[in-house]
């Protein structure tokens, strides 16, 4: 049953160490004022600043973002089914610098001193720590797709960083004519928030079914399958006709034959086969890595990602640095706003513990992503995590799963669910 389920992820979930802030306990430590600088206010690095500052009242906390206002990627793709507003998407810094105490600087992160732990700003100034917490998010290859880039991003949106990009689809997708093609090119393994282009595609067809029924949504996927596939697919038969000749959805796996080419003169996608795809609205999501900042400090490997210490997210290049949020690497945790909460909750306990010259204590995470598939259509997956005997991260046998769709109402409670998880998460995060 789905409610017995939830039941044991917060018994799980307290007894990680994760339980809600205000279950926090907190303490002092003997070094003083130590200074912790974190880089990057979406979810991971809030939630670090604010939980570290639950567990030590005497820290020096100072975070580092650009932006004096974040428009969150979850709950975006509800603007398409006109669930939701920019404005409503939008959370400030303001109950962290307030409430709790936390220097809120608005700049960018230039570059890190490691050597002499200092971080620069792009304002000119710079900050000595003695830990410093990334949480850079995400960054787009630009080179995957030959002819897609920052410029063509402008025509062909990828709105993979909610704000302008997710205006400008919704604009487009609202001005395509009835009977036009919208093209959904989804990315491939590992990025940001795995059910979203899937959700993304749910919320534009409940949109096209009012507006311009004649319509169709084409997913090119390089992916053999995707998250909540089952649940999605089901969704999509029972609200616009998926399997039909009049399906407003249609999901083709191009995991043999990948995009490598976008012709902007013809809308069209070119394959590596020689295969093309063109569409009136053309949404294309690049292949994604560690954000700017991780990059180009070194602290990235082959895969594009930030190796960490699966117990207290440091890097192994740098153990004055940890990493949280998308741009770290903590398979088979999914890149989600919150795992991001849970792992940076995980995080601030570590380096609480190591500012204390303590050992961190067991390490445990917890996700649990909801989409909607209609505005009272919602599914979800859930997965706990702790350390295997081999010192990796590993589901927790038993525990997690997938929405329970043959329970009565299920799909109208997930929905509501869905909506009271994000502002759960926004408070949780933002305070």
């Amino acid at each position: 049953m789905i409610d017995d389920a939830r039941r044991r992820f917060l018994r799980t979930l307290a007894a990680a160490g994760l339980a809600p802030l205000s279950a926090c306990r907190l303490s002092r430590h003997a070094a003083g004022k130590a200074r912790v600088v974190v880089v990057g206010g979406g979810f991971g690095g809030a939630t670090f600043a604010k939980t570290l500052r639950f567990l030590d009242p005497d820290l020096r906390i100072a975070l580092i973002e650009p932006k004096n206002a974040y428009m969150t990627c979850p709950g975006s793709n509800w603007l398409f089914a006109g669930q939701s507003t920019p404005t409503a998407l939008q959370v400030d810094y303001q109950a962290l610098s307030q409430r709790y105490n936390i220097d809120v600087v608005q700049d960018r992160a230039k570059y890190i001193d490691s050597s002499r732990r200092r971080l620069h700003l792009a304002g000119g100034t710079d900050l000595a720590y003695d830990r410093l917490l990334l949480a850079p998010g995400i960054a787009f290859d630009w080179e995957a797709i030959a002819g897609y880039d920052v410029n063509a991003a402008a025509r062909f949106p990828h709105a993979w960083q909610a704000g302008p990009q997710t205006q400008l689809l919704l604009r487009q997708m609202q001005a395509m004519p009835d009977g036009g093609v919208l093209l959904i090119a989804a990315p491939p393994d590992p990025y940001r928030c795995p059910p979203g282009p899937y959700e993304r595609a749910s919320m534009m067809a409940h949109w096209l079914k009012r507006h311009k029924p004649r319509s169709k949504i084409l997913i090119l996927d390089p992916k053999r399958s995707f998250s909540k596939q089952a649940l999605f697919e089901a969704g999509w038969r029972r609200h616009y006709g998926y399997g039909t000749a009049h399906s407003l959805i249609e999901w083709h796996s191009l995991a043999d034959n990948p995009i490598v080419r976008l012709d902007a003169a013809g809308k069209t996608v070119v394959t590596e086969f020689g295969d093309r795809f063109s569409g009136h609205v053309l949404n294309i999501i690049p292949p994604q890595t560690a954000g700017r900042l991780a990059v180009e400090s070194g602290l990235t490997d082959a895969s594009g990602w930030c190796p960490v210490l699966p117990a207290t997210s440091q890097s192994p290049l740098d153990p004055f640095i940890h990493v949280i949020g998308d741009a770290a690497q903590l398979a088979p945790i999914p890149k989600s706003a919150f795992a991001a909460n849970s792992a940076a909750k995980t995080c601030a306990l570590a380096v609480t513990a190591l500012l204390n010259d303590r050992e961190p204590g067991e390490a445990g995470w917890l996700n649990i992503c909801y989409s909607l598939v209609a505005p009272d259509h919602g599914i979800s997956i859930a997965g706990v995590y702790r350390l295997d005997s081999s010192g990796r991260i590993a589901a927790v046998p038993g525990a997690g799963g997938v929405s329970d769709s043959h329970l009565p109402d299920a799909a109208e409670r997930e929905a509501l669910y869905a909506k009271n998880a994000y502002r759960s998460l926004i408070a949780d995060s933002f305070g």
